[in-house]
């Protein structure tokens, strides 16, 4: 067995509103930074995992994203083994 890091990278569906990056983005404007189109606010889990092998790996994050890490009502997931 080897452990890797898996990281899982959980955001908002693009057909949903994100009020928290609504906010962020009205923050960057009060600052000058009024170049930036559009902010998303999600959330980025980092994991260590034993398994056989990196494929493994990856499953075991992704069956951790689709059962508590993120709602599949309003967030979509990926991940990734480093």
């Amino acid at each position: 067995m080897t452990t890797y890091s898996v990281q899982v990278v959980i955001m908002p569906l693009k057909e949903l509103l994100d009020p928290q990056g609504k906010a962020v983005k009205g923050g960057l404007e009060n600052l000058g930074l009024k170049n930036v189109t559009d902010v998303r606010v999600g959330k980025h889990i980092t994991l260590q995992v034993e398994a056989e092998s990196a494929e493994a790996a990856k499953a075991i994050g992704e069956e951790a994203a689709k059962k508590l890490l993120a709602n599949a009502v309003m967030e979509y997931f990926e991940v990734t083994v480093l």
